[in-house]
């Protein structure tokens, strides 16, 4: 443990990783194949979107953006977790710590304010069809975009400018990656205003999202009670992949173990449910949202199929 006198704080200790002998070879290979299956099918999913041009509408636009998120939120978490693994003393540099605090948070930010924008889209094309691509145009996807990163990447910089200036007394964090409010518990200086922000930043990363979900599936929800079968079976085609994704618990269970001490529920599976929305979400998304589209599968097809006639004929 430090103290207030010492010198800056260099390194922070991770307290949550177990010595589990040979074992770690098994969970470095586990978590490397599931990164690089994340790598392959979130950058397969980019590649297809932007190199097919009947792709170019808002729907698949605002995947794209999602599935450079995945990217994105990975990168943060498997190279550090990888590296923890294998390594016997974990330990992690404060700057670098830092960093990941900023990727981490961002990411599941801009996660909730795509699947916002992206139940915004399925409302305007399933409520207001004839209408969509002109109140919905190329200009507004970009800038609808462009406001998410932006709006995401200010609110965490702000965020880690605050834990940063504190003073810390101790540099052990119970946990295998790097959290904000456990750092800021680190702190022996006052932390009223982190708590404030904090907890102001934390209903905005729910509530921002939430209201326009809501509001959109429920108008969806009112179209399709009193529209066709075809027009319901269309609505559930499209909206399911959306829905599924709302459904990331881990997030609220995340967020409220970060605030609360809940020392009833085991160590192993509080390091399973911190873990598993970025790990699941980044591997999921791509499969829910991407290959449940005919469009994308089609284009796939095409892709690999085109490749596949001209390594022929080159041969």
């Amino acid at each position: 443990m430090l103290n207030s006198t010492s010198s800056p704080l260099t390194y922070f200790i991770l307290g949550a990783y177990m010595d589990v002998g040979r074992l770690r070879y098994l969970y470095f290979l586990i978590i490397a194949v599931l990164y690089i299956i994340i790598l392959i099918i979130n950058t397969l999913m980019i590649v297809v979107i932007c190199v097919n041009r009947s792709l170019y509408e808002p729907m698949y636009m605002f995947l794209c953006s999602l599935f450079v998120n995945e990217l994105y939120g990975s990168s943060g978490l498997f190279p550090f977790l990888l590296v923890q693994i294998l390594s016997d003393v974990h330990t992690v540099a404060a700057p670098l710590c830092f960093l990941q605090i900023f990727c981490l948070y961002s990411y599941v930010n801009i996660e909730f304010c795509n699947l916002a924008v992206m139940s915004y889209d399925r409302y305007l094309a399933i409520c207001y069809p004839l209408q969509y691509h002109i109140m919905l145009t190329h200009y507004k996807v970009i800038l609808l975009i462009i406001m998410i990163w932006l709006y995401s990447f200010v609110k965490f910089l702000i965020t880690l400018l605050l834990t940063v200036r504190l003073t810390l007394c101790g540099n052990v964090l119970n946990s295998t990656f790097c959290r904000n409010y456990l750092v800021v518990n680190l702190a022996c200086s006052d932390t009223r205003l982190n708590n404030i922000y904090g907890l102001f930043g934390t209903v905005l990363t729910v509530l921002v999202p939430l209201l326009p979900i809501l509001y959109s599936y429920i108008q969806i929800l009112l179209v399709v009670l009193s529209g066709s079968k075809q027009t319901r079976q269309k609505a559930f085609n499209t909206c399911t992949p959306h829905l599924a994704s709302l459904f990331n618990f881990c997030c609220l269970f995340e967020s409220l173990h970060s605030r609360f001490d809940m020392i009833t529920v085991p160590s192993e599976l509080q390091i399973i449910l911190s873990l598993y929305f970025v790990i699941f979400q980044c591997l999921l998304n791509p499969i829910m949202h991407g290959m449940k589209l005919t469009k994308i599968r089609n284009a796939c097809k095409q892709l690999f199929w085109n490749k596949l006639i001209n390594d022929q004929l080159l041969t």
